[in-house]
């Protein structure tokens, strides 16, 4: 019995990004892989769950391996591919940075505490034009980013990334800008309304705003020779 493939992402998109990056047409990779152009076409085009031997003989034509092509490892962190031949690196404008981090997600807040910097991930939403996220009163997100002068704010940096392994392309976002903790009932409201949900357990009534100053972003992406 053929043994199926679930890919756990968009293997179609994955294939067709690869296969033009290479320069080849369906026709060519087809005949790489061994396999109809029809049915290259229906991958491409459809949710399929196309069996091992295929995956890896069209991982084999692409020239990556059947892991990177289904979507990369799930325990290693992101970035152990090859980088592309001719990579292109992009500055990407405010807006652009904004529409990309804009479904929420995870980030990362990076500042100065007692013991020095400091990098946590929290779960975020993009809300009204700043950064929501929530955390546990008294932990390191709290007492030490306060600066005690009503009106002030400590600068922190805020950054979001993606990493595509199978395409050798992704984006990285950095926001700087004042860390606000929501003290007054209008001020948590206003938070809540964002209905930002942190995966961590325990406690997290905190409310925390960065109103961003800067807005910055690089994308890499594979070039045209």
């Amino acid at each position: 019995m053929t043994e199926r493939i679930t890919a756990p992402g968009d293997l179609g998109r994955r294939i067709a990004r690869r296969r033009e990056s290479l320069g080849l047409d369906r026709e060519r990779l087809a005949r790489r892989a061994g396999i109809d152009p029809g049915y290259l076409a229906y991958l491409e085009e459809a949710a399929a769950s196309p069996g091992a031997d295929t995956v890896g003989r069209l991982a084999s034509a692409l020239e990556t391996s059947t892991q990177e092509l289904l979507g990369g490892a799930i325990d290693p962190p992101p970035g152990h591919g090859r980088p592309a031949a001719l990579p292109e690196l992009e500055k990407l404008d405010p807006e652009e940075c904004l529409r990309l981090i804009s479904p929420g997600g995870v980030g990362r807040v990076a500042f100065n505490d007692l013991g020095g910097p400091a990098i946590l991930p929290v779960n975020y939403v993009l809300h009204e034009g700043s950064v929501i996220f929530r955390t546990a009163f008294g932990g390191p997100l709290d007492a030490d980013l306060r600066t005690g002068v009503k009106g002030v704010d400590f600068k922190i940096a805020f950054e979001v990334d993606h990493i595509d392994d199978a395409n050798r392309e992704g984006w990285s976002v950095l926001v700087r800008g004042g860390l606000h903790h929501a003290a007054t009932s209008e001020e948590q409201a206003a938070a809540a309304a964002s209905r930002v949900q942190p995966w961590a357990g325990g406690d997290r009534g905190l409310y925390v705003r960065i109103v961003p100053s800067e807005i910055t972003g690089r994308r890499v992406r594979p070039g045209h020779s």
